[in-house]
């Protein structure tokens, strides 16, 4: 039996080194998805979000802008990422640079599309949010992940079986500010957050700064701008303004 799993391991190896372009990008290397914020990635273990499991981030002041620098230094280094919006607050413009972004109807229509994503194996890092997952959820997703070899990050209060824990609070007097001519604060220029890591045997905090990057409002006459207002409590006005926004992923 030995001797067949040597010989499956050799074929395994000369079938990547024939073919590279076959192997699934997560599985290229064992690295974790780094974020590209130097203090945030010493912090994490290994230097990033753990590839094959489940990653909890709070959705908190600074969470998105930590997980869309994950995304944005995964595709710098010539991965891929996806982001599933399960609570249809992005679009337009502001995304256009970013990663592949999904916005799914319906809560099980987020979840399946993370399955997917997460199994297919070609996204360094998936990111769900505005998505509550129930126990049977995570079960899925966790399993998914660790078919497919990528990091998932869930943007969530709650999630059983995350193997890594990110809260991120925005610090007191935090912000720096662009004045205007009469000296007065027009616009944030940066913001300091703080963050704290909990994983299995590993507890960290750590202090790092992060540029403000502002865009405007969408409204209903002007449809290439970003939209910020989330899903509507009407089902239909919510799907109405879906197929409306230039961000839905095909």
């Amino acid at each position: 039996m030995s001797a067949q799993l040597a010989e499956l391991r050799a074929l395994r190896t000369l079938i990547e080194q024939k073919f590279p372009d076959a192997i699934p990008l997560a599985r290229r290397t064992v690295r974790p998805a780094a974020t590209g914020i130097t203090e945030l990635d010493r912090a994490l273990p290994g230097g990033g979000f753990p590839l094959g499991k489940l990653s909890l981030c709070e959705p908190h002041g600074g969470s998105t802008s930590i997980l869309r620098a994950a995304c944005l230094a995964t595709i710098a280094n010539g991965d891929r990422s996806a982001w599933i919006d399960g609570s249809l607050t992005i679009t337009g413009a502001f995304w256009d640079d970013g990663p592949l972004l999904v916005r799914p109807r319906s809560d099980k229509q987020a979840i399946a599309a993370a399955d997917l994503l997460l199994r297919s194996g070609g996204f360094r890092i998936v990111v769900l949010a505005g998505t509550e997952l129930a126990s049977a959820d995570c079960v899925r997703l966790v399993r998914a992940a660790h078919e497919g070899g990528g990091a998932f990050v869930a943007l969530t209060e709650r999630a059983t079986m995350a193997a890594l824990r990110l809260a991120v609070r925005i610090a007191p007097d935090a912000y720096r500010w662009h004045h205007d001519p009469f000296g007065e604060p027009a616009e944030a220029h940066d913001v300091r957050l703080e963050a704290e890591v909990h994983a299995l045997g590993w507890n960290k905090r750590t202090t790092f700064t992060l540029p403000v990057q502002s865009h405007e409002l969408r409204l209903s006459l002007e449809p290439g701008l970003a939209d910020r207002r989330g899903r509507s409590g009407n089902p239909k006005t919510s799907n109405q303004r879906s197929r409306r926004g230039p961000g839905r992923a095909p």
